[in-house]
This record gives C-alpha cells, structure tokens and sequence, in this order.
C-alpha cells in the first residue's frame, strides 16, 4: 500500500513526492519493500493515480510487471484501499488466494525473518483466519496502536509463534504504554495484515456491508471507480474491520522494524552520518539532500535535527518535529510552492531540475532515461536553448531529425515543434534555457506523446 501526503517528513518528503520514494537509505523505501516481498512472490501495488509516474518508475527499478498496479483515484482511508483490492483478485477468479497487505514506508532491516513470519501467517490465513504482525516493543511507544495477545497459541513454526488476539487498543498515554511494555503481552501495530481475499470480502459484508455494496459496483476495468469512491466513508480498516473480529491472530515480531514516521525515528536508524563540526554541541543529526560538499557546523546547540535540500531548510528541536506539518500548512497559505513541490519533477521518460525560475529566463537540467522521449510538442510563450552535457539522442524539430551528443548546441524557436529521444545505453541529459514571457509547465502543444498525456 502506497500512499501518504508526505508533510512529516518535510523538505525531503512532500505531497508530490511522498515518503515512499525519497531515498533516505540509499534507494527508496517503496523499493526497499518491493525487494523485501519478491522472496516471497511477485508483489501488486495499491497506490493512486496522482503517483503513478513515480511508482511506474520504481516498479521498473525492481524489474516488475507495470500491470500489477491497482490504482486508487484518491485516497479514501485503508478500508476502501483493502475493498477494492479484495474485489480486483475477487474478479480475476482469485478468492481463495492469500493476500498480504504491507505499507510502502516502512523500514525493515532483518528481511529472512520478516519473510519466515509472514510465511507463517500464510500457514494460519490458509485456515481462514485474518492475521497481523505484531511489532515487538522496545520503548514505551504513544505514538503507535496495540494489540494485546492472549497466551493461546494458534501456530508456530521454530522461528515464530501465531497467537490469539485479545484486541486492539488506541494510542495510549505514557503510563498506559509502560503498563502494556511491563505486561509483555502488548505489540506495536503496523498495519500488516495477511488474509483470504474471500475470508476479507465475508468480513466487508458483516462490518462494513454499505461500503462493501458500493465497491461491488465498480466494474472490471475500474472506468467507474472514482464515481463510486466519492460514495465511499473514510475508514481505516483497524476501526472498520479489525476491532469487530471476534478471532485474531497475532504473529510477534522483531525484525528492526520503524515506520520512519518522524525526523526523530529518522535519526536513530539512519547509519549514514553528514560530518559536521562541532563545538560545545552534542546530539545534532544532518539530513542533506545537497549535491556536493557543503560544510555543517553546531556551536553551542543540542538535540538538532537539521534537514537541508535544495529549496528549503528545516531545523528543528528533537522531540518537536511533528510540529514540521505547521510549516508546510503556513507555506500553502502564503502560496508557496515548496509546500508539496521540489525543484526536481518526474515525468514517465525521466527528470527534470529547475535551477533558476526568473522574470528574464528560467533553466532547468533534463534527464531522459534510455529508450525514452519526450513528447512532440511546441511552446506559444517561449523559446528554448539546449545545451547536451552527456549521453547520445535524436532531436525531432519540425519533423527534421537528426543526431545529437554532448556538446551540441539547440536552438528551438517559438512555436517550432520538438522532441528529443535518448538512443544510448546511458542517460541523455542536457541544460536547458528559456527565454520568453511565460514559462509555465502548461505552456505546451503536443502532437504526439509515447505516454498518451
């Protein structure tokens, strides 16, 4: 499941570029947990519309299928997210098959034993119980759900052990969870489940029976899903189906899970430190997304987290991040973009980066992946300059082609017709300037695109 806004985790996370495909391990989460389902079989991806470009891409990088994607018009809460996902396997004659649901930005760091426990749950879901990985508590956590577990056990295996579920229980203060850390019997909610589609689709029926008669009218190509998603309640599937269970089953857990869900828990289990000076100061985590060195230093100060890319910096007492999503709902009063966009866009044939955005010019860096091209397009407002720094291509400008390769030089004209297609095994990338009165993204005519845009 992929979805999420992106604000807790702003600069580096932002609505168009959500949580799940920044890199901050070294590649992205999504991938991260792509990778970590493949032992097991060859992962589907619930996410929505709005990111498919960016999970197209990603699903690409692990070499799976771009059908295996089920896309949501909008987010409407986990509930309807697990309904229509139970009703696309329910129509590919899919019933009796078990189905995981995993979130996309979690981090997991012990992989073979996330993968021996779900291996397990299959075991337990195939006798038509729902189950859940239970996270193994190592703090007195009031930032997370519970599940309180019974001392019966369902199953095991000699790795891990099923038991059965007491309840789930809310967010506690900090006295209640050092109660449930002390009992022992408590384990963090993750919001990982393994089921039988149909097993799930009886449950929609007896909890959720509105929503489950709505979601039955989608049609098999999906045409009138946003018609009936704007029908749908937003509802979690922990409040809509989870809690009225009356049997559960709980696999414990530990497996060096986080849900990165702050700049705090990014701090303690990011093992790649930005050097920094400093002087009388302790305690103080960089995140930098800056290309090249740049030099950090603390004098004085302690407990910083400090979160720097290319348009914004965020600096920030720790314990005090969540505050961040105030910033982000200031900057969308003042209109600014850095609210939910990057200066970086992804667009299905690569990248661009926007250097500088004036009244006089705006320039950008492109990057076209191989095999790909942009559209065939002209601009009312603008003329370009484009300068190749890497990479083989072929430029199309009005209908003449030819060969291009770092180091030449393109003038395109006002309203001339273009494109530009990557031929080589590495990327094209090339600067380009504009020069006009306009430089809007919406300033383009296409005439033919690869990606039906």
């Amino acid at each position: 499941m992929s979805g999420g806004s992106g604000t807790r985790l702003w600069p580096v996370s932002r609505s168009q570029f959500p949580k799940q495909f920044c890199e901050l391990f070294e590649e992205s989460l999504q991938l991260k947990t792509l990778r970590r389902l493949q032992p097991l079989n060859s992962p589907w991806t619930l996410t929505t519309s709005s990111l498919r470009v960016l999970t197209e891409r990603t699903l690409k990088e692990a070499e799976l299928p771009l059908d295996q994607v089920i896309y949501e018009p909008f987010g409407c809460n986990t509930a309807p997210a697990i309904a229509l996902t139970c009703l696309v396997f329910s129509k590919k004659n899919m019933s009796d098959e078990v189905i995981g649901i995993f979130p996309a930005d979690h981090l997991v760091q012990d992989g073979e034993s996330f993968r021996q426990a779900v291996r397990l749950a299959e075991a337990c879901a195939q006798k038509d119980q729902v189950v859940t990985l239970g996270i193994q508590p190592d703090y007195p956590a009031t930032g997370y759900g519970y599940i309180e577990t019974k001392s019966d056990e369902f199953e095991r295996t000699a790795e891990h052990k099923a038991l059965w579920a007491e309840r789930f229980c809310e967010k506690p203060d900090l006295k209640t969870a050092e109660q449930f850390l002390k009992a022992g019997r408590f384990y963090w909610n993750a919001g990982m489940f393994v089921f039988k589609v149909q097993v799930m689709i009886d449950h929609f029926k007896k909890h959720l029976p509105q929503m489950w008669a709505s979601i039955e009218l989608i049609k098999e190509d999906l045409s009138n899903v946003a018609e009936v998603y704007k029908t749908l309640e937003k509802i979690s599937i922990d409040y809509g189906i989870m809690e009225r269970l009356e049997k559960l089953v709980c696999i414990p857990v530990d497996i060096g899970w986080s849900d990165v869900g702050s700049w705090e828990e990014i701090a303690k289990v990011d093992e790649s430190k930005v050097d920094s000076i400093e002087i009388e100061s302790s305690n103080n985590y960089i995140c930098s997304k800056l290309e090249g060195e740049k030099v950090y230093s603390f004098v004085g100060v302690e407990d910083l987290l400090v979160v720097d890319t290319a348009d914004a910096l965020m600096i920030a007492r720790k314990g005090q991040s969540q505050e961040v999503k105030k910033v982000v709902e200031e900057l969308k009063s003042l209109g600014k973009t850095q609210s939910g966009e990057h200066v970086f866009t992804y667009r299905p044939w690569g990248k661009y980066e926007i250097l500088r955005d004036t009244d006089q010019f705006k320039s950008k860096v492109i990057t076209v992946d191989p095999g790909e091209r942009l559209s065939y397009q002209s601009h009312e407002q603008r003329e370009e300059h484009w300068v190749v720094v890497a990479g083989d291509g072929e430029l199309t400008l009005n209908d003449e082609v030819k060969k291009v390769s770092r180091g030449d030089y393109i003038f395109i004209p006002l309203q001339a017709k273009h494109r530009i297609a990557c031929t080589g095994n590495e990327k094209l990338i090339f600067v380009e300037v504009q020069i006009g009165d306009y430089f809007g993204e919406d300033d383009i005519t296409r005439y033919q695109d690869d990606y039906q845009r």
